[in-house]
Protein backbone atom coordinates (compact mmCIF):
# COMPACT_ATOMS: atom_id res chain seq x y z
CA UNK A 1 0.00 0.00 0.00
CA UNK A 2 1.14 2.97 -1.03
CA UNK A 3 2.23 5.65 2.00
CA UNK A 4 0.16 8.50 2.23
CA UNK A 5 -1.06 11.29 4.75
CA UNK A 6 -4.28 9.18 5.29
CA UNK A 7 -2.04 5.71 5.83
CA UNK A 8 0.97 7.27 7.81
CA UNK A 9 -1.93 8.68 10.40
CA UNK A 10 -4.06 5.50 10.78
CA UNK A 11 -0.71 3.77 10.62
CA UNK A 12 -0.08 3.27 14.52
CA UNK A 13 -3.15 2.19 15.19
CA UNK A 14 -3.00 -0.29 12.68
CA UNK A 15 0.53 -1.98 14.01
CA UNK A 16 -1.20 -1.95 17.15
CA UNK A 17 -3.60 -3.43 16.41
CA UNK A 18 -1.62 -6.31 15.08
CA UNK A 19 0.28 -6.66 17.88
CA UNK A 20 -2.28 -7.51 19.92
CA UNK A 21 -3.96 -9.87 17.16
CA UNK A 22 -1.07 -12.31 17.34
CA UNK A 23 -1.96 -14.37 14.64
CA UNK A 24 -5.62 -13.13 14.59
CA UNK A 25 -5.64 -13.29 10.58
CA UNK A 26 -8.96 -11.16 10.51
CA UNK A 27 -7.44 -8.47 12.04
CA UNK A 28 -4.89 -7.48 9.15
CA UNK A 29 -6.04 -5.44 6.16
CA UNK A 30 -5.76 -7.93 3.28
CA UNK A 31 -3.81 -7.25 0.60
CA UNK A 32 -6.59 -7.03 -1.97
CA UNK A 33 -8.71 -4.95 0.52
CA UNK A 34 -9.48 -1.49 -0.37
CA UNK A 35 -8.48 2.01 1.02
CA UNK A 36 -12.05 3.90 0.39
CA UNK A 37 -15.33 2.46 -0.49
CA UNK A 38 -18.12 4.51 -1.16
CA UNK A 39 -21.54 3.29 -1.35
CA UNK A 40 -24.98 4.70 -1.82
CA UNK A 41 -23.77 7.33 -4.26
CA UNK A 42 -25.64 8.34 -7.47
CA UNK A 43 -22.03 8.39 -9.74
CA UNK A 44 -21.49 9.74 -13.13
CA UNK A 45 -18.40 7.86 -14.22
CA UNK A 46 -17.66 9.68 -17.60
CA UNK A 47 -17.04 6.11 -18.86
CA UNK A 48 -19.24 5.73 -22.01
CA UNK A 49 -19.11 1.79 -21.11
CA UNK A 50 -20.68 1.83 -17.44
CA UNK A 51 -21.78 5.96 -17.43
CA UNK A 52 -23.40 5.58 -13.74
CA UNK A 53 -22.85 3.38 -10.60
CA UNK A 54 -23.88 3.23 -6.82
CA UNK A 55 -20.74 2.64 -5.55
CA UNK A 56 -16.47 2.57 -6.20
CA UNK A 57 -13.63 1.18 -4.87
CA UNK A 58 -10.05 2.32 -4.15
CA UNK A 59 -6.70 0.95 -3.59
CA UNK A 60 -3.20 2.56 -3.94
CA UNK A 61 -4.11 5.51 -5.50
CA UNK A 62 -6.37 4.02 -8.48
CA UNK A 63 -10.11 2.97 -8.59
CA UNK A 64 -9.91 -0.91 -8.57
CA UNK A 65 -13.94 -1.47 -8.39
CA UNK A 66 -17.05 0.94 -9.82
CA UNK A 67 -20.63 -0.57 -9.80
CA UNK A 68 -23.19 -1.31 -7.52
CA UNK A 69 -22.71 -2.74 -3.94
CA UNK A 70 -21.98 -5.95 -4.76
CA UNK A 71 -18.73 -5.07 -6.83
CA UNK A 72 -17.16 -3.58 -3.96
CA UNK A 73 -18.33 -5.44 -0.80
CA UNK A 74 -16.02 -7.99 -1.47
CA UNK A 75 -13.06 -5.29 -0.69
CA UNK A 76 -14.09 -3.95 2.46
CA UNK A 77 -10.89 -4.84 5.46
CA UNK A 78 -10.37 -4.08 8.34
CA UNK A 79 -9.24 -0.32 8.06
CA UNK A 80 -10.98 0.08 4.81
CA UNK A 81 -12.58 3.77 5.16
CA UNK A 82 -16.02 3.09 3.97
CA UNK A 83 -18.21 6.16 3.16
CA UNK A 84 -21.92 6.25 2.85
CA UNK A 85 -22.39 8.79 0.39
CA UNK A 86 -26.24 8.99 1.57
CA UNK A 87 -27.61 9.42 -2.43
CA UNK A 88 -25.88 12.13 -3.50
CA UNK A 89 -24.50 13.22 -7.08
CA UNK A 90 -20.23 11.91 -7.05
CA UNK A 91 -18.28 13.27 -10.09
CA UNK A 92 -14.72 12.88 -11.03
CA UNK A 93 -12.51 14.91 -9.44
CA UNK A 94 -12.36 18.44 -11.80
CA UNK A 95 -9.55 19.31 -13.86
CA UNK A 96 -8.80 23.01 -14.80
CA UNK A 97 -6.93 22.78 -17.94
CA UNK A 98 -5.24 26.59 -18.01
CA UNK A 99 -4.96 28.15 -14.61
CA UNK A 100 -1.88 29.93 -12.57
CA UNK A 101 -2.71 28.29 -9.58
CA UNK A 102 1.39 28.18 -8.55
CA UNK A 103 1.55 31.82 -8.67
CA UNK A 104 -2.69 32.45 -7.10
CA UNK A 105 -1.89 30.08 -4.13
CA UNK A 106 1.30 31.51 -2.99
CA UNK A 107 -1.02 35.08 -2.62
CA UNK A 108 -4.32 33.62 -1.61
CA UNK A 109 -3.96 34.68 1.92
CA UNK A 110 -3.37 38.40 1.34
CA UNK A 111 -6.40 38.80 -1.70
CA UNK A 112 -9.85 39.94 -0.38
CA UNK A 113 -12.01 38.43 -3.04
CA UNK A 114 -14.96 39.33 -4.62
CA UNK A 115 -15.42 36.21 -6.99
CA UNK A 116 -19.46 36.04 -5.18
CA UNK A 117 -20.30 39.63 -4.41
CA UNK A 118 -23.28 40.84 -6.28
CA UNK A 119 -22.99 44.96 -5.00
CA UNK A 120 -20.15 47.31 -5.54
CA UNK A 121 -21.63 48.33 -1.70
CA UNK A 122 -20.80 44.94 -0.16
CA UNK A 123 -17.20 44.83 -2.23
CA UNK A 124 -16.76 48.35 -0.52
CA UNK A 125 -17.61 47.41 2.56
CA UNK A 126 -14.94 43.98 2.18
CA UNK A 127 -12.65 46.53 1.85
CA UNK A 128 -13.31 48.60 4.61
CA UNK A 129 -13.61 45.97 7.40
CA UNK A 130 -10.13 44.50 6.05
CA UNK A 131 -8.34 48.12 6.19
CA UNK A 132 -9.53 47.65 9.91
CA UNK A 133 -7.52 44.42 10.23
CA UNK A 134 -4.61 45.19 8.10
CA UNK A 135 -1.64 46.19 9.63
CA UNK A 136 0.55 49.10 8.90
CA UNK A 137 2.68 48.91 5.78
CA UNK A 138 0.52 45.97 4.29
CA UNK A 139 -2.07 46.73 1.36
CA UNK A 140 -5.70 46.27 1.16
CA UNK A 141 -5.84 44.40 -2.26
CA UNK A 142 -8.57 42.64 -4.71
CA UNK A 143 -6.64 40.20 -7.36
CA UNK A 144 -9.09 40.18 -10.40
CA UNK A 145 -12.00 36.98 -9.76
CA UNK A 146 -14.72 39.75 -10.78
CA UNK A 147 -17.00 41.85 -13.03
CA UNK A 148 -18.32 44.71 -12.42
CA UNK A 149 -21.51 43.61 -14.65
CA UNK A 150 -22.09 41.54 -11.69
CA UNK A 151 -22.66 44.65 -9.36
CA UNK A 152 -25.98 45.54 -9.41
CA UNK A 153 -24.35 49.82 -10.06
CA UNK A 154 -22.54 47.82 -13.25
CA UNK A 155 -19.25 49.60 -12.31
CA UNK A 156 -16.11 49.64 -10.83
CA UNK A 157 -15.72 51.55 -7.54
CA UNK A 158 -13.98 55.07 -7.46
CA UNK A 159 -10.13 55.99 -6.34
CA UNK A 160 -12.45 58.41 -4.28
CA UNK A 161 -14.65 56.24 -2.78
CA UNK A 162 -11.28 53.31 -2.39
CA UNK A 163 -9.72 56.19 -0.18
CA UNK A 164 -13.10 56.63 1.51
CA UNK A 165 -12.87 52.98 3.28
CA UNK A 166 -9.36 52.52 3.37
CA UNK A 167 -7.86 55.94 4.16
CA UNK A 168 -4.33 54.66 6.06
CA UNK A 169 -3.72 51.80 4.17
CA UNK A 170 -2.51 51.36 0.21
CA UNK A 171 -5.62 49.91 -1.76
CA UNK A 172 -4.64 47.93 -5.46
CA UNK A 173 -7.95 46.90 -7.55
CA UNK A 174 -6.46 44.24 -10.11
CA UNK A 175 -9.27 44.35 -12.63
CA UNK A 176 -9.23 41.39 -15.29
CA UNK A 177 -6.02 42.64 -17.73
CA UNK A 178 -7.65 45.89 -18.55
CA UNK A 179 -6.74 48.15 -15.52
CA UNK A 180 -5.28 48.55 -11.90
CA UNK A 181 -7.23 51.11 -9.61
CA UNK A 182 -5.17 52.83 -6.92
CA UNK A 183 -6.40 54.70 -3.98
CA UNK A 184 -3.78 57.56 -2.82
CA UNK A 185 -1.70 55.73 -0.80
CA UNK A 186 -0.91 53.36 -2.97
CA UNK A 187 0.03 55.87 -5.52
CA UNK A 188 2.10 57.19 -3.06
CA UNK A 189 3.81 53.82 -2.23
CA UNK A 190 4.82 53.43 -5.88
CA UNK A 191 5.97 56.72 -6.61
CA UNK A 192 3.53 56.97 -9.75
CA UNK A 193 2.56 60.78 -8.40
CA UNK A 194 6.36 61.91 -8.57
CA UNK A 195 8.20 63.12 -11.65
CA UNK A 196 10.39 60.34 -13.55
CA UNK A 197 8.55 57.46 -11.65
CA UNK A 198 8.74 54.13 -13.90
CA UNK A 199 6.89 53.34 -17.02
CA UNK A 200 6.74 49.92 -19.13
CA UNK A 201 5.98 49.94 -22.36
CA UNK A 202 2.29 48.95 -23.80
CA UNK A 203 0.50 50.47 -20.52
CA UNK A 204 -0.32 54.10 -19.61
CA UNK A 205 -0.22 55.49 -15.58
CA UNK A 206 -3.24 57.82 -16.49
CA UNK A 207 -3.20 61.52 -15.69
CA UNK A 208 -5.18 64.61 -14.42
CA UNK A 209 -5.50 67.78 -17.00
CA UNK A 210 -2.40 68.73 -14.26
CA UNK A 211 -0.81 66.23 -14.82
CA UNK A 212 -1.22 64.17 -11.32
CA UNK A 213 -1.89 60.46 -11.13
CA UNK A 214 -5.51 59.91 -11.59
CA UNK A 215 -5.09 56.36 -9.97
CA UNK A 216 -5.47 54.31 -13.07
CA UNK A 217 -3.67 52.09 -14.65
CA UNK A 218 -4.19 50.81 -18.19
CA UNK A 219 -3.38 48.63 -20.37
CA UNK A 220 -3.02 49.78 -23.72
CA UNK A 221 -2.47 46.82 -24.37
CA UNK A 222 -0.17 45.30 -23.32
CA UNK A 223 -0.68 44.43 -19.12
CA UNK A 224 2.74 44.26 -18.23
CA UNK A 225 2.38 47.98 -15.95
CA UNK A 226 -0.17 46.18 -13.88
CA UNK A 227 1.87 42.67 -13.89
CA UNK A 228 4.96 44.63 -12.21
CA UNK A 229 2.74 46.93 -10.22
CA UNK A 230 0.58 44.31 -8.26
CA UNK A 231 4.40 42.19 -8.34
CA UNK A 232 5.86 45.23 -6.48
CA UNK A 233 2.92 45.24 -3.71
CA UNK A 234 4.25 43.55 -0.63
CA UNK A 235 4.56 40.04 -0.29
CA UNK A 236 3.97 37.17 2.12
CA UNK A 237 7.50 35.36 3.77
CA UNK A 238 8.03 31.92 2.52
CA UNK A 239 5.97 30.71 5.78
CA UNK A 240 2.84 31.96 4.73
CA UNK A 241 3.30 31.30 0.95
CA UNK A 242 3.37 27.95 2.17
CA UNK A 243 0.23 28.18 4.72
CA UNK A 244 -1.24 29.98 1.64
CA UNK A 245 -0.54 27.51 -0.93
CA UNK A 246 -2.40 24.97 1.88
CA UNK A 247 -5.20 27.41 1.59
CA UNK A 248 -5.79 28.05 -1.73
CA UNK A 249 -5.75 24.05 -2.48
CA UNK A 250 -8.05 23.42 -0.11
CA UNK A 251 -10.47 25.93 -1.49
CA UNK A 252 -10.13 24.25 -4.76
CA UNK A 253 -10.66 21.00 -3.32
CA UNK A 254 -13.84 22.11 -1.67
CA UNK A 255 -15.14 23.39 -5.25
CA UNK A 256 -14.52 19.91 -6.37
CA UNK A 257 -11.18 19.92 -8.16
CA UNK A 258 -8.31 17.74 -8.04
CA UNK A 259 -6.32 19.27 -11.06
CA UNK A 260 -4.96 21.72 -12.66
CA UNK A 261 -2.96 22.62 -15.64
CA UNK A 262 -0.62 25.78 -14.54
CA UNK A 263 -0.07 28.14 -17.42
CA UNK A 264 3.05 30.54 -15.63
CA UNK A 265 2.47 33.78 -15.64
CA UNK A 266 4.26 37.46 -15.16
CA UNK A 267 6.19 37.67 -12.28
CA UNK A 268 6.98 33.82 -11.88
CA UNK A 269 10.67 33.53 -13.18
CA UNK A 270 10.94 30.07 -14.76
CA UNK A 271 11.93 27.72 -12.40
CA UNK A 272 13.70 29.77 -9.77
CA UNK A 273 10.80 31.82 -9.09
CA UNK A 274 9.89 31.62 -4.91
CA UNK A 275 6.09 30.39 -6.20
CA UNK A 276 7.96 27.46 -7.73
CA UNK A 277 10.41 26.65 -4.94
CA UNK A 278 7.19 26.40 -2.31
CA UNK A 279 5.50 24.21 -4.51
CA UNK A 280 8.14 21.88 -4.86
CA UNK A 281 9.17 21.68 -1.20
CA UNK A 282 5.65 21.23 -0.40
CA UNK A 283 5.53 18.24 -2.81
CA UNK A 284 8.96 16.43 -1.27
CA UNK A 285 6.96 16.71 1.96
CA UNK A 286 3.40 15.40 0.23
CA UNK A 287 1.59 18.31 1.36
CA UNK A 288 0.04 18.97 -2.26
CA UNK A 289 -3.81 18.11 -2.33
CA UNK A 290 -4.17 19.36 -6.07
CA UNK A 291 -2.36 17.63 -8.73
CA UNK A 292 -0.22 19.82 -11.19
CA UNK A 293 0.96 20.01 -14.43
CA UNK A 294 3.11 23.07 -14.96
CA UNK A 295 4.47 25.14 -18.05
CA UNK A 296 7.24 27.43 -18.79
CA UNK A 297 6.57 31.30 -19.38
CA UNK A 298 9.55 33.80 -20.60
CA UNK A 299 8.87 36.72 -18.49
CA UNK A 300 11.35 39.25 -20.70
CA UNK A 301 10.95 40.26 -24.09
CA UNK A 302 13.61 39.17 -26.73
CA UNK A 303 15.10 36.80 -24.09
CA UNK A 304 12.48 33.93 -24.98
CA UNK A 305 14.61 32.27 -27.82
CA UNK A 306 17.60 31.84 -25.27
CA UNK A 307 15.05 31.06 -22.04
CA UNK A 308 14.07 28.32 -24.09
CA UNK A 309 17.24 27.26 -25.58
CA UNK A 310 18.79 26.96 -21.97
CA UNK A 311 15.92 25.45 -20.56
CA UNK A 312 15.44 22.87 -23.16
CA UNK A 313 18.87 21.44 -22.05
CA UNK A 314 17.90 20.59 -18.85
CA UNK A 315 14.33 20.12 -18.43
CA UNK A 316 12.79 16.89 -19.88
CA UNK A 317 9.14 18.00 -20.94
CA UNK A 318 6.82 15.24 -18.75
CA UNK A 319 9.57 14.65 -15.72
CA UNK A 320 8.01 14.40 -12.47
CA UNK A 321 5.07 12.29 -11.17
CA UNK A 322 1.13 12.10 -10.73
CA UNK A 323 0.99 15.11 -8.38
CA UNK A 324 3.84 17.14 -9.89
CA UNK A 325 4.72 17.40 -13.43
CA UNK A 326 6.78 19.66 -16.19
CA UNK A 327 4.55 19.62 -19.05
CA UNK A 328 6.33 21.76 -21.80
CA UNK A 329 6.62 25.16 -22.74
CA UNK A 330 3.53 28.40 -22.90
CA UNK A 331 1.22 29.96 -22.13
CA UNK A 332 3.59 31.85 -23.30
CA UNK A 333 5.82 31.23 -26.49
CA UNK A 334 6.94 34.97 -27.27
CA UNK A 335 5.87 38.41 -26.28
CA UNK A 336 5.54 39.44 -30.05
CA UNK A 337 2.93 37.50 -30.68
CA UNK A 338 0.94 37.79 -27.53
CA UNK A 339 -3.03 39.28 -28.67
CA UNK A 340 -4.16 40.98 -24.76
CA UNK A 341 -8.02 39.74 -24.26
CA UNK A 342 -9.47 43.88 -23.51
CA UNK A 343 -13.04 42.89 -25.12
CA UNK A 344 -13.70 46.86 -23.84
CA UNK A 345 -11.25 48.05 -26.47
CA UNK A 346 -10.77 47.34 -30.23
CA UNK A 347 -8.50 43.96 -31.16
CA UNK A 348 -4.33 44.76 -30.54
CA UNK A 349 -2.22 43.52 -33.54
CA UNK A 350 0.62 41.12 -32.98
CA UNK A 351 4.20 42.74 -33.13
CA UNK A 352 5.28 43.02 -37.01
CA UNK A 353 7.75 40.17 -36.88
CA UNK A 354 5.80 37.85 -34.43
CA UNK A 355 6.34 35.27 -37.38
CA UNK A 356 9.91 35.40 -37.50
CA UNK A 357 10.08 34.97 -33.75
CA UNK A 358 7.92 32.18 -33.15
CA UNK A 359 9.28 29.99 -35.81
CA UNK A 360 12.78 30.46 -34.00
CA UNK A 361 11.42 29.40 -30.38
CA UNK A 362 9.02 26.77 -32.22
CA UNK A 363 12.02 25.33 -34.25
CA UNK A 364 13.53 24.85 -30.64
CA UNK A 365 10.93 23.31 -28.76
CA UNK A 366 10.05 21.01 -31.79
CA UNK A 367 13.82 19.28 -31.65
CA UNK A 368 13.56 19.16 -27.96
CA UNK A 369 10.39 17.63 -28.41
CA UNK A 370 8.66 19.60 -26.15
CA UNK A 371 4.91 20.21 -26.47
CA UNK A 372 3.79 23.75 -25.63
CA UNK A 373 0.82 25.52 -25.50
CA UNK A 374 0.39 29.33 -26.70
CA UNK A 375 -2.37 32.30 -25.93
CA UNK A 376 -4.24 33.19 -28.86
CA UNK A 377 -7.00 34.86 -28.59
CA UNK A 378 -8.40 36.43 -31.75
CA UNK A 379 -9.02 35.33 -35.58
CA UNK A 380 -6.82 37.67 -37.26
CA UNK A 381 -3.96 36.42 -34.90
CA UNK A 382 -4.53 32.90 -35.83
CA UNK A 383 -4.20 33.77 -39.81
CA UNK A 384 -1.15 35.02 -39.06
CA UNK A 385 0.33 32.19 -36.81
CA UNK A 386 -0.93 29.34 -38.04
CA UNK A 387 0.79 29.03 -41.08
CA UNK A 388 4.07 29.19 -38.79
CA UNK A 389 2.28 25.91 -37.03
CA UNK A 390 2.14 24.48 -40.28
CA UNK A 391 5.68 25.07 -41.62
CA UNK A 392 6.98 23.47 -38.47
CA UNK A 393 4.92 20.55 -38.79
CA UNK A 394 6.96 19.88 -42.16
CA UNK A 395 9.97 20.45 -40.39
CA UNK A 396 11.14 20.12 -36.73
CA UNK A 397 7.68 18.35 -35.86
CA UNK A 398 5.02 19.75 -33.55
CA UNK A 399 5.42 17.28 -30.79
CA UNK A 400 2.14 15.54 -29.31
CA UNK A 401 0.61 17.01 -26.69
CA UNK A 402 0.15 20.73 -27.80
CA UNK A 403 -2.46 22.92 -27.89
CA UNK A 404 -4.16 26.90 -28.29
CA UNK A 405 -5.33 28.85 -25.24
CA UNK A 406 -8.47 30.95 -25.72
CA UNK A 407 -9.67 30.96 -29.40
CA UNK A 408 -12.58 33.08 -28.39
CA UNK A 409 -13.07 35.09 -31.87
CA UNK A 410 -11.31 31.75 -34.14
CA UNK A 411 -13.15 31.28 -37.17
CA UNK A 412 -14.35 27.77 -38.29
CA UNK A 413 -11.69 27.74 -40.63
CA UNK A 414 -9.01 28.65 -38.13
CA UNK A 415 -10.22 25.67 -35.76
CA UNK A 416 -9.94 22.97 -38.54
CA UNK A 417 -6.51 23.87 -39.38
CA UNK A 418 -5.75 23.48 -35.44
CA UNK A 419 -7.56 19.88 -35.79
CA UNK A 420 -5.46 19.01 -39.00
CA UNK A 421 -2.47 19.59 -37.16
CA UNK A 422 -3.68 17.55 -34.10
CA UNK A 423 -3.52 19.86 -31.82
CA UNK A 424 -5.85 20.95 -28.76
CA UNK A 425 -8.39 24.04 -27.67
CA UNK A 426 -8.16 24.71 -24.06
CA UNK A 427 -11.63 26.84 -23.33
CA UNK A 428 -11.88 29.63 -20.57
CA UNK A 429 -14.58 31.56 -19.57
CA UNK A 430 -13.25 34.93 -19.37
CA UNK A 431 -15.67 36.43 -21.97
CA UNK A 432 -18.39 35.37 -19.41
CA UNK A 433 -16.81 38.19 -17.54
CA UNK A 434 -16.71 40.83 -20.15
CA UNK A 435 -19.19 39.82 -22.19
CA UNK A 436 -21.43 43.27 -21.81
CA UNK A 437 -18.03 44.74 -23.33
CA UNK A 438 -17.92 42.33 -26.01
CA UNK A 439 -21.16 42.69 -26.90
CA UNK A 440 -21.04 46.81 -26.94
CA UNK A 441 -18.23 46.27 -29.46
CA UNK A 442 -18.90 43.78 -31.74
CA UNK A 443 -22.83 43.15 -31.27
CA UNK A 444 -24.45 40.49 -29.70
CA UNK A 445 -24.88 38.07 -33.13
CA UNK A 446 -20.51 37.98 -33.02
CA UNK A 447 -21.16 37.45 -29.10
CA UNK A 448 -23.63 34.39 -30.17
CA UNK A 449 -20.82 32.14 -31.66
CA UNK A 450 -17.80 33.64 -29.17
CA UNK A 451 -16.44 31.15 -28.61
CA UNK A 452 -17.91 29.00 -31.08
CA UNK A 453 -18.34 25.79 -28.64
CA UNK A 454 -20.45 23.52 -31.09
CA UNK A 455 -17.90 23.75 -33.87
CA UNK A 456 -15.12 23.24 -31.76
CA UNK A 457 -16.76 19.63 -30.03
CA UNK A 458 -17.76 18.89 -33.22
CA UNK A 459 -13.82 18.97 -34.77
CA UNK A 460 -13.47 16.04 -32.32
CA UNK A 461 -10.06 17.59 -31.25
CA UNK A 462 -9.00 17.24 -27.36
CA UNK A 463 -10.72 20.12 -25.67
CA UNK A 464 -10.02 21.40 -22.07
CA UNK A 465 -12.29 23.57 -19.88
CA UNK A 466 -10.56 26.54 -17.73
CA UNK A 467 -10.83 29.64 -16.20
CA UNK A 468 -7.79 31.22 -16.95
CA UNK A 469 -7.70 32.48 -12.97
CA UNK A 470 -6.21 33.88 -10.76
CA UNK A 471 -6.02 37.49 -11.80
CA UNK A 472 -8.58 37.43 -15.35
CA UNK A 473 -11.81 34.87 -13.77
CA UNK A 474 -12.27 33.05 -10.54
CA UNK A 475 -11.10 30.14 -9.75
CA UNK A 476 -14.59 28.86 -9.61
CA UNK A 477 -15.04 25.85 -11.70
CA UNK A 478 -19.23 26.08 -11.40
CA UNK A 479 -18.87 29.45 -13.23
CA UNK A 480 -16.98 28.43 -16.30
CA UNK A 481 -19.37 25.23 -16.30
CA UNK A 482 -22.56 27.33 -16.35
CA UNK A 483 -20.90 29.56 -18.69
CA UNK A 484 -20.81 26.35 -21.23
CA UNK A 485 -23.97 25.18 -20.37
CA UNK A 486 -26.18 27.94 -20.06
CA UNK A 487 -24.42 30.80 -21.66
CA UNK A 488 -25.10 33.21 -18.71
CA UNK A 489 -22.48 36.20 -18.52
CA UNK A 490 -21.68 36.83 -14.25
CA UNK A 491 -23.93 40.13 -14.86
CA UNK A 492 -26.42 37.64 -16.09
CA UNK A 493 -26.58 38.47 -19.80
CA UNK A 494 -27.68 35.61 -21.61
CA UNK A 495 -24.43 34.90 -24.52
CA UNK A 496 -25.71 32.16 -26.41
CA UNK A 497 -28.66 30.55 -28.13
CA UNK A 498 -29.49 26.91 -27.97
CA UNK A 499 -27.38 25.98 -30.60
CA UNK A 500 -24.07 27.04 -29.25
CA UNK A 501 -24.54 25.79 -25.50
CA UNK A 502 -23.09 22.33 -23.99
CA UNK A 503 -25.14 20.03 -22.47
CA UNK A 504 -24.25 19.79 -18.67
CA UNK A 505 -23.23 16.15 -19.19
CA UNK A 506 -21.14 17.92 -22.29
CA UNK A 507 -19.32 20.57 -19.98
CA UNK A 508 -18.86 18.21 -16.77
CA UNK A 509 -16.93 15.71 -19.93
CA UNK A 510 -14.84 18.76 -21.07
CA UNK A 511 -13.95 19.44 -17.51
CA UNK A 512 -12.33 16.12 -16.82
CA UNK A 513 -11.80 13.28 -19.27
CA UNK A 514 -11.37 16.16 -21.73
CA UNK A 515 -9.08 18.43 -19.47
CA UNK A 516 -7.03 15.32 -18.62
CA UNK A 517 -5.57 15.57 -22.09
CA UNK A 518 -3.94 19.14 -21.36
CA UNK A 519 -1.20 17.40 -19.29
CA UNK A 520 -0.60 14.42 -20.83
CA UNK A 521 -3.13 12.06 -18.72
CA UNK A 522 -5.58 11.26 -21.17
CA UNK A 523 -6.44 7.76 -19.82
CA UNK A 524 -4.98 7.99 -16.57
CA UNK A 525 -7.17 10.52 -14.92
CA UNK A 526 -10.52 12.08 -15.13
CA UNK A 527 -13.10 9.04 -15.31
CA UNK A 528 -14.22 6.80 -12.42
CA UNK A 529 -13.40 3.82 -13.75
CA UNK A 530 -10.87 0.39 -12.62
CA UNK A 531 -7.48 1.36 -13.48
CA UNK A 532 -7.49 5.27 -13.27
CA UNK A 533 -5.86 7.84 -10.63
CA UNK A 534 -9.18 7.72 -8.00
CA UNK A 535 -10.14 11.52 -8.09
CA UNK A 536 -13.80 11.97 -7.18
CA UNK A 537 -15.57 14.63 -5.38
CA UNK A 538 -19.17 14.02 -3.75
CA UNK A 539 -21.16 17.84 -4.02
CA UNK A 540 -23.84 19.34 -1.83
CA UNK A 541 -26.64 19.42 -4.85
CA UNK A 542 -27.30 17.28 -7.81
CA UNK A 543 -25.67 19.07 -10.58
CA UNK A 544 -27.76 17.58 -13.01
CA UNK A 545 -30.87 18.57 -11.31
CA UNK A 546 -30.06 22.08 -9.66
CA UNK A 547 -31.69 25.12 -11.85
CA UNK A 548 -29.20 26.90 -14.03
CA UNK A 549 -28.43 29.78 -11.72
CA UNK A 550 -27.66 27.60 -8.93
CA UNK A 551 -24.98 25.81 -10.74
CA UNK A 552 -22.77 28.69 -10.09
CA UNK A 553 -22.79 27.86 -6.41
CA UNK A 554 -22.27 24.29 -6.48
CA UNK A 555 -19.22 22.67 -4.02
CA UNK A 556 -18.08 19.39 -3.04
CA UNK A 557 -18.37 18.35 0.44
CA UNK A 558 -16.36 15.04 0.07
CA UNK A 559 -13.24 15.46 -2.43
CA UNK A 560 -11.09 12.39 -2.53
CA UNK A 561 -7.17 13.03 -4.21
CA UNK A 562 -6.00 9.35 -5.38
CA UNK A 563 -7.97 7.30 -2.66
CA UNK A 564 -7.28 9.76 -0.28
CA UNK A 565 -9.95 12.37 1.05
CA UNK A 566 -8.14 15.76 1.08
CA UNK A 567 -11.58 17.71 1.96
CA UNK A 568 -14.79 17.11 3.46
CA UNK A 569 -17.67 19.32 5.34
CA UNK A 570 -20.82 19.11 6.80
CA UNK A 571 -22.04 15.58 7.82
CA UNK A 572 -18.19 13.88 6.30
CA UNK A 573 -16.23 16.22 8.09
CA UNK A 574 -15.36 13.21 10.48
CA UNK A 575 -13.31 12.17 7.41
CA UNK A 576 -10.83 14.82 6.83
CA UNK A 577 -7.95 13.60 8.42
CA UNK A 578 -5.17 15.89 7.46
CA UNK A 579 -5.49 19.20 9.82
CA UNK A 580 -5.27 21.96 7.85
CA UNK A 581 -2.94 24.37 10.11
CA UNK A 582 -4.28 27.79 11.35
CA UNK A 583 -4.40 30.47 8.29
CA UNK A 584 -1.70 33.07 8.21
CA UNK A 585 -1.03 35.77 8.62
CA UNK A 586 -3.73 36.28 11.34
CA UNK A 587 -5.01 39.52 9.82
CA UNK A 588 -5.29 37.10 6.48
CA UNK A 589 -8.49 37.93 4.64
CA UNK A 590 -9.03 34.30 4.03
CA UNK A 591 -10.05 33.82 7.91
CA UNK A 592 -12.68 36.47 7.82
CA UNK A 593 -14.00 35.51 4.45
CA UNK A 594 -14.43 32.31 5.88
CA UNK A 595 -16.13 33.12 8.89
Amino acid sequence: MNVTRRTALLSTSATIGTLLASGRAGVAQTDDAADIVLLNARITTMNDARPDATALAARDGVFVAVGDQSNVAGLIGPFTQVVDAGGKRVIPGLIDSHTHSIRGGVNYNLEVRWDTVDSLEEALHLLREQADLTPDGQFVRVAGGFSEFQFKEKRLPTVVELDSVAPNHPVLIHYLYRETLLNTKAIEYFGYDQPGHVTYPGGTIEKDADGNSTGRLLATPSGLLMYRTLSAAPKLSLTDQINSSMQYMDELNGLGITSVSDAGGGGMEFPVADPYQVISWMHERDLLTTRIGYHSFPQVKGEELSNYQDWTKTIRAGSGDDMLKFVGAGENLAWATYDYEIFKEARPDIDPDAEEILEKVMTVLGEAEWPFRQHVTYDETGDRLLPVYEKIAQGPGLTKGWFIDHVETFSERNLERIAELGGGIALQNRLQFQAEDFAALYGTEALGKTPNFRAILDLGVPVGGGTDATRVTSYNPWFSIQWMSTGLSRGGMQMYGDDNLLTREEALRVWTTGSAWFTGDAGRKGAITPGQLADFAVLDRDYFAVTDAQIAKLQSVLTVLGGEVVHAKGSFAHLDLKHMPPISPDWSPVIFENG
